[in-house]
Parts: structure tokens; sequence; C-alpha cells
């Protein structure tokens, strides 16, 4: 897919260079950095190796994958690359596909304590544009859902609030910059994580109306990247009164930890 257009990457460059951080270091994790978090938790941890590695300061992911824009619209191929930072939390995600044959790119930005979703057609006609409270109590969703499936290290933050259902299921209460959303985790026998699962998300397919349902993101397969394990295909999901509704299929094709250089888009 070589359609690149310009605004939105050099939006998404621009924010992700104001974060970049050339001499950052991380302390290793512990197991006692770990001691205060439910033992499902405990036990995911060490199943994706965060003990023994850096802690996560952020990340950077590439993926490929497919997504819809509407329930009843056309399956997209997409690319996307995302960074997470979480000194200062942020969420910048950049997208680019085709739709018959018209080049589509989109921005997701979450700084602060604002989210925004834009996506455009041509590099012209925007088709969403999406801001206010319950987009950004959403987005709020997707931070804390990357923190467990992309960077499990961070989980240590002691402002998260957890209780333990059983032995496999903990929920949870995550808040941040005044936004909090709550969320149930699944975890295997192994201690895979293997879903996530939020009503404080919303499903809007033009921005302007949000609908209320639960949200899951079930993962379908790990793979070890340089000593840790990530899941490396996944799937969005809205359970909806109708069925469900699966929107987006992601395989992540690159990730890296405590990054200090920006990679563009454009390079691949």
């Amino acid at each position: 897919m070589k359609c690149f257009l310009s605004g939105y990457r050099s939006q998404y460059k621009t924010e992700v260079l104001k974060r970049l951080h050339p001499n950052s270091s991380m302390p290793v994790l512990t197991t006692h950095d770990m001691a205060h978090l439910p033992v499902p938790v405990q036990r995911y941890l060490h199943y994706a190796g965060a003990p023994g590695k850096p802690r996560v300061h952020n990340f950077r992911a590439q993926f490929s994958g497919s997504m819809k824009l509407k329930r009843q619209g056309k399956w997209m191929d997409i690319l996307a690359d995302q960074y997470n930072f979480y000194d200062e939390p942020a969420r910048l995600f950049y997208i680019r596909s085709s739709l018959f044959g018209i080049p589509v790119e989109g921005l997701h930005r979450y700084v602060g304590n604002s989210a925004t979703m834009q996506i455009k057609l041509a590099s012209l006609l925007r088709v969403v544009n999406a801001s206010g409270e319950k987009m950004t109590r959403g987005e709020t969703v997707t931070l804390f859902n990357d923190m467990c499936l992309m960077a499990p290290a961070t989980l240590i933050d002691k402002k998260i609030q957890w209780k333990t259902v059983d032995q496999f299921t903990v929920q949870v209460v995550f808040t941040n910059q005044g936004n909090t959303i709550t969320a149930t985790l699944s975890f295997r026998e192994d201690g895979a994580l293997i879903d996530l699962v939020s009503e404080d998300r919303y499903l809007s397919e033009d921005g302007k109306t949000y609908l209320s349902y639960p949200w899951s993101t079930p993962v379908k397969e790990y793979r070890e990247v340089d000593g840790r394990k990530v899941p490396v295909s996944a799937e969005a999901i809205w359970h909806t009164p109708q069925g469900e509704y699966t929107y987006a299929k992601f395989f992540v094709r690159d990730i890296e930890y405590n990054c200090r250089t920006f990679v563009d888009p454009a390079s691949r």
C-alpha cells in the first residue's frame, strides 16, 4: 500500500517528536514492583516476560489488518503506525488505506484530557471528525487496552484500582486526566491475557452520534519479541443487541519499547 498522504502524517510526526527523549532510560521492573497486583495480573506479567526488563516509557508499533468504517461497510486493508507514551500519557495512531481506489488517511490523537479521531478521503473530504467528552472517555479505554496488550509493564501504576473476581478474571478502574473507565480482564491458565471487555467505549460511525455497547479485544496469538511476549493477532468487537460487530482485525508487524527515534510511516 503506497498511497501516502501528507496532512495527518505530518501532524503525527510533529506530535511524536515532541515526546521522544533521546537520552531516556528506565529502571528494570522487579517482582517487588508487582507485589501489589492481583495474582492473575502478576501471572500475566510473568507470562509476558516483563520482570527483569526495563520499565516501559513508550512504545512504537506497526500494524497491518483490515477495518470497517460502518457496520454494513466494505472491509478496507490498512497499514497503521502508533506511538504511546506513559510519563505523561499520550496515544498517537496514524492509519492509511484506500476505499474504491480512493486514498484514506486517519489520525487518532489522545493527549492530555482530550481525544480526537479524524479521517479523510483523498486528502480533502473529511468523513469523520470526532471529539468531545464521550470520544475522550472511549479513547481512555483504548489507552488502557494498549497498556494491557502492548505494554503490560505499565500496569504496575498504583493509580489503577484492581478487584479480583476469580483466578482467571479481574476488574479494573483506570483514571487518566479526570477520565475514569472500567474494564474486565480475562486470562488463560498459563497467564496469557485473552480478552478485555469495557462498557465505557462508544460506537460512532459519524463522530456525532455515540452508542454505548460492550467493547472487547480478544487476543488470538502471542509471539516473543526481544524476550517479551506480545499479542500479534487481535480483533476489536462491538457487542450490540443485533449481535457481534467485528470492525477491526490487527496484526502486529513490528514493536519497539523505550524508543528514542521516530520511524516515518512512509518508510514502509
